[in-house]
């Protein structure tokens, strides 16, 4: 029986172990599913992921950060009960708050650039090295605002406005005054007195430009208010000091961020003076109304091009003007305050005790937007009362092109004038521009233009204008300047009157006579004037010698 039954049971034992063999290999059907289901969810739980990212009902996005206490993240003017929304929300300004010509300053219906916590950029002491910007101008609000907060961004952190005409009005000046980190100087009779008495008056290198109208004396303007703005910058407890006219950006290429101040925090300790050489606007229409928001190609400096570039495309270039620039072409300069400054010019700066080590850039610039509206002709022409004459615009002019602009300016009609621009401003040839970009001589620069849209669209203009006080404040310049020290401005300030320079006494100081004692060759440095780049003839005679 037990064999009968050992024997039955064998064949079974048999058929369940060759079953458990063929089976073994093939994976459970419960596993497989898994995999599958492991496989779809997997990129599904991604794209959600993703979209909670980017939503901005429940998840902080990272630029909120720098949103200001309990605004909710909302940024200036973007509340609908914000005073700055409604500010911006009528493209015509009242009269009240601001002067017509800056209805175009209101930002626009998208913001962008909110990581502008402070509109005001009231940096105070926090930013090293400090960097002031001094300017002599009668510009409105609508270029001077853009231009300013420009500079703000990229680390400038004074301002000194020698102000005149449209800039000293009351609705303008009264704006300027209120914002942080600037300083507005009135073209008063107290200032023409105390400036009257400025040591430049009886030195010799700058009395070349004396006594001559128009530009000479706009440029013995610019380098007397210079010299008063480096007793102000000293005073402040700024590190540089740069002269820069309100149709100029400084474009600081070059370093590691698009910063002047890092820029210039890089400068070695034994540098005086660093000189940006000038890149100039080169405009394709001639309907342009904002240069700063709709100009993008500037032709380059001879400084930054190969010599064999500048030369071989010399002609193309020019386009039959008077020379490679319309106006300037040797830049302008950033001077470390330190004892015996003084300028140079408004294109540069020297030192009574020494000449000043200089270094010159390969990257960064300052843009000059010159003759960028067609307005420009009428305006520069409304400025000068010479007569519109080959001979006569030589007393006004130091540059030709001026020269040729005032005269067509002061005879032609409208459309000979806007014949003129296009002939001579404006760049319509495609093909030329095309060719001139792929050599080097032409550039596209969009930073700057970036910027100023950036705070327009955050309102920074709209709500700088809304908040300024109605009550001006002349009275605190007038103040400074009649204070206890007035005899450290009266060996420093200055005005270029004319019948001032005539009628004054000759005043000696014993800062001048131990200067000149000490350095007479130094100080007598002749001023650099705006010159013109090299001319072609230059080269050919290099070439030949």
């Amino acid at each position: 029986m037990p064999s009968h039954l050992h024997t039955s049971l064998r064949p079974n034992a048999a058929s369940h172990y060759s079953n458990s063999s063929s089976s073994a290999p093939s994976p459970s059907p419960s596993l497989a599913a898994k995999l599958l289901l492991l496989l779809t969810l997997l990129p599904l739980s991604l794209a959600l992921l993703a979209f909670a990212l980017q939503w901005r009902g429940g998840v902080t996005d990272p630029t909120t950060r720098w949103a200001p206490p309990g605004s909710a993240h909302l940024f200036p003017g973007m509340d609908n009960a914000s005073p700055l929304s409604s500010v911006a929300r009528h493209s015509s300004l009242s009269s009240s708050s601001s002067p017509s010509d800056c209805a175009h300053l209101a930002r626009s219906a998208s913001p962008s650039f909110p990581y502008y916590r402070d509109w005001k950029f009231d940096f105070g002491a926090s930013l090293k090295p400090k960097i002031c910007i001094t300017t002599s101008t009668s510009a409105g609000l609508d270029q001077i605002l853009p231009w300013m907060f420009y500079h703000k961004v990229i680390g400038v952190t004074t301002f000194f406005l020698f102000v005149e005409g449209k800039a000293a009005s009351p609705s303008i000046s009264k704006v300027l005054e209120s914002i942080p980190g600037v300083k507005v100087i009135y073209r008063t009779r107290e200032l023409e007195e105390q400036q009257a008495k400025s040591r430049i008056w009886n030195e010799t290198w700058l009395s070349s430009f004396f006594y001559k109208p128009c530009n000479y004396e706009l440029f013995v303007k610019q380098s007397l208010n210079m010299e008063m703005a480096i007793v102000m910058a000293r005073d402040a407890g700024v590190d540089w000091i740069i002269h820069l006219d309100t149709d100029e950006l400084m474009h600081p290429a070059g370093a590691r961020e698009y910063s002047l101040r890092q820029l210039l925090m890089d400068v070695p300790d034994n540098v005086d003076m660093v000189v940006f050489p000038n890149y100039e606007s080169s405009v394709e229409r001639d309907d342009i109304k904002d240069p700063f928001s709709e100009v993008s190609m500037f032709k380059k400096n001879y400084d930054h091009l190969p010599k064999d570039t500048y030369f071989g495309m010399y002609k193309e270039s020019t386009r039959g003007n008077p020379n490679y620039f319309l106006t300037y072409g040797n830049g302008k300069a950033a001077a470390r305050i330190q004892d015996h400054l003084r300028p140079n010019g408004a294109h540069r700066w020297h030192n009574y005790m020494k000449t000043p080590k200089e270094i010159k850039l390969e990257e960064a610039a300052v843009l000059h937007y010159t003759y960028a509206k067609f307005s420009d002709l009428t305006s520069r022409r409304d400025r000068c009362g010479c007569k519109p004459t080959k001979e006569d615009v030589k007393r006004c002019f130091m540059l030709e092109f001026d020269r040729s602009a005032f005269i067509i300016a002061s005879t032609a009609t409208e459309d000979e004038m806007l014949n003129w621009y296009h002939e001579h401003v404006v760049w319509g040839d495609k093909d030329i521009k095309i060719k001139l970009l792929r050599k080097g001589i032409l550039t596209r620069i969009y930073a700057p233009m970036a910027i100023i849209q950036g705070l327009r669209e955050s309102g920074v203009f709209s709500s700088v204008i809304a908040s300024a006080p109605s009550v001006l404040s002349k009275d605190k310049f007038l103040s400074m300047i009649g204070g206890g020290n007035s005899s450290k401005a009266a060996a420093s300030e200055s005005l270029p009157s004319r019948k001032a320079g005539r009628s004054m006494e000759h005043h000696s100081t014993a800062r001048k006579i131990l200067d000149i004692e000490a350095s007479a060759a130094a100080s007598h440095a002749s001023a650099v004037p705006p010159l013109s780049p090299p001319g072609l003839g230059g080269y050919i005679l290099d070439e030949v010698y």
